[in-house]
């Protein structure tokens, strides 16, 4: 299992990016509460179980693994958690500890979705990385592979992926062709509509293949394809989206403090 460094970097890595990509909307409060989460977050529970079998309560191993989740954690600890990070922010800009380009603190709506990226991050690392390879999520993945054998090759899964990755390449290109009359916002939205429609279609191709039909086949060869774009649609994609959610506004007043 990953532990503090791993987490740490990961996470701030990111964090960084979204700060030199949105130019300083996501800002270092972004990154601190995003990082703190992303490796103490889901952990805490551990913590909890030490401190507990320390002091002498049993309490401690239950509520580790209530709260060892991608969206447990935020479930049972989200709402104080985020009211104490928006605290946090507040005192550490107003106390000059910790700058922030917007000159506002994170809104507890902000931390919320910052407490849930983070969570869901921390796990992106950990489902990879632990139980010597054989966690339940990284099973699964594999699981959606053919390893039976040498996988056969269908007609039908040649022209079906074929024609899927065709129309994404065609379609990106077409969407952003030199002559367009569209914003780079309205090509970047179309974009992002294209690839869910393909990935969507693709998904639903594999699960035809792997559990509608009896004998399975194999979707894509021997490519475990649905597990990995489910993996990284749920562990990488998801929490990026919700960091941008959390971003401030372009036209943040600085005088206006956000709930």
């Amino acid at each position: 299992m990953p532990g503090p460094g791993p987490h740490l970097i990961y996470a701030m890595s990111s964090g960084l990016a979204l700060t030199t990509l949105s130019n300083g909307r996501f800002t270092p409060h972004h990154t601190l509460t995003y990082t703190i989460n992303a490796f103490f977050g889901p952990d805490i529970g551990s913590f909890s179980e030490w401190l507990a079998s320390v002091i002498g309560i049993g309490f401690g191993e239950p509520f580790a693994d209530a709260i060892h989740h991608p969206f447990y954690y935020v479930l049972v600890l989200g709402i104080p958690l985020c009211f104490f990070y928006s605290w946090l922010s507040g005192f550490l800009l107003r106390n000059g500890i910790l700058f922030s380009p917007s000159g506002v603190p994170l809104s507890r709506r902000q931390c919320l979705l910052l407490l849930l990226a983070g969570s869901i991050s921390h796990f992106f690392l950990d489902h990879l990385f632990e139980e010597n390879g054989h966690s339940s999520m990284y099973t699964w993945i594999l699981s959606t592979g053919w390893w039976q054998n040498r996988a056969p090759i269908n007609p039908d899964a040649v022209v079906v992926v074929g024609f899927l990755c065709t129309c994404l390449i065609g379609g990106f290109i077409y969407i952003n062709r030199v002559k367009s009359f569209n914003s780079i916002k309205q090509q970047s939205s179309q974009s992002v509509k294209l690839i869910a429609t393909v990935v969507s279609l693709y998904c639903l191709w594999c699960i035809s293949q792997i559990y509608w039909i009896n004998p399975r086949r194999p979707a894509v060869g021997e490519e475990a394809d649905l597990g990995v774009l489910v993996f990284l649609a749920t562990y990488f994609v998801l929490p990026h989206y919700l960091c941008i959610l959390s971003m401030h506004r372009k036209d943040l007043d600085p005088d206006q403090i956000p709930l």
